[in-house]
């Protein structure tokens, strides 16, 4: 079985974090063991906040395409899209893009008991949160620091001036002299 225009969609004015928020309603798609059904959607990503900073995704909404299958003992739903973060880099401060590819996958048991891992936390009263699943999908691909090149020489410790711009170094000053007397116990050992 395969789905049309994404018309079972529902984007409440405002989200958890103040964007909308797109949700399929599952009752909709009406799968029999074994069936799948495969759509184009639209999905409002959230700004992600990382370090203090904000990274926008691009284009919003984004495109993803969602399958759903039917298990025998539950659904398995598939999550694809590209997406860009817009911010600033995490050395200095320059506008850094950032492209992705996010393949998600979840499964949700029919009976699943007590046994959380047998339950999708994006999956309640028949309803799929793909916002929520595709920013957190796109939270595990981030890499540890987002740059604007590989090899980002980031902002000066001393004079905070642009090292990509400017490099340079700063001759070694010289020490308060407040000091000298735990120096010279330094030096003695």
């Amino acid at each position: 079985m395969t789905g049309g225009q994404y018309s079972h969609a529902a984007r409440p004015p405002r989200g958890r974090y103040g964007e909308g928020v797109t949700i399929v309603d599952l009752r909709q798609v009406r799968l029999r063991s074994l069936e799948q059904y495969r759509e184009t959607v639209e999905v409002q990503l959230e700004t992600l906040v990382l370090g203090g900073q904000e990274y926008v995704p691009a284009p919003d909404p984004t495109p993803a395409e969602l399958t759903v299958t039917k298990a025998t003992t539950g659904t398995v739903f598939e999550l694809s899209f590209r997406v860009r973060l817009d911010g600033p880099c995490f050395r200095c401060l320059a506008d850094a893009a950032l492209e992705l590819s996010i393949h998600a996958r979840e499964y949700q048991a029919t009976n699943p008991g007590a046994d959380e891992e047998l339950r999708s936390p994006y999956v309640e009263d028949d309803r799929l949160d793909l916002s929520s699943w595709a920013r957190d999908a796109v939270a595990v691909e981030l890499p540890d620091k987002i740059l604007c090149k590989p090899d980002c020489a980031g902002l000066c410790a001393v004079c905070g001036r642009d090292l990509n711009l400017e490099p340079h170094t700063h001759e070694e000053t010289e020490s308060d002299p407040r000091w000298a007397a735990l120096q010279s116990l330094r030096d003695e050992s």
